[in-house]
């Protein structure tokens, strides 16, 4: 990977959560966690970073979109709807988009069950704390998904130190 290329990628990064992590401690009555790529590269896996998604109940997510109507995206659809369905919002505070993924559902061999974690650390970002699932967790919710990017996702993760997970 060209280095400029992954520094911007770090410095946008750390930008969103700089923007994002204190307001979802705020206004966030339950717990929540960062997940996707930007949990994976918190984590230590040389990933590309797209968005921020949140993992958060659904009624916290009510309160973030009333909250924060101004930087509501209108205009966005989220992909997967026949294998994936929550209280949705894309934000944009920066130039990395926060998703977040009220009471998020898988559809899988049993029909719709909840996406949960059940691990998670905390990664200081800026002295900002961040919760991300341990890396064990994220492969699991990452390959429960099933798509190739998550799978690609995964094997990365699988690939980091033992000692993470």
């Amino acid at each position: 990977m060209n280095a400029a290329f992954d520094v911007d990628h770090a410095a946008i990064l750390h930008k969103a959560l700089v923007a994002v992590v204190p307001e979802l401690h705020r206004h966030c009555r339950d717990s929540w966690v960062l997940i996707g790529s930007a949990a994976a590269r918190l984590a230590g896996a040389e990933v590309v970073v797209a968005d921020l998604d949140v993992l958060t109940t659904r009624r916290d997510a009510e309160a973030l979109i009333g909250q924060w109507q101004g930087q509501l995206d209108k205009a966005h659809v989220p992909a997967g709807a026949e294998r994936f369905r929550s209280h949705f919002a894309r934000f944009m505070f920066t130039d990395l988009p926060l998703e977040i993924m009220g009471g998020l559902e898988l559809f899988g061999a049993h029909g719709w069950e909840p996406v949960q974690v059940g691990k998670t650390m905390t990664v200081e970002v800026a002295g900002l704390h961040v919760p991300i699932p341990v890396v064990a967790e994220q492969i699991r919710v990452l390959e429960s998904f099933g798509r190739p990017k998550d799978l690609q996702r995964a094997a990365l993760q699988k690939s980091l130190s033992g000692e993470r997970l």
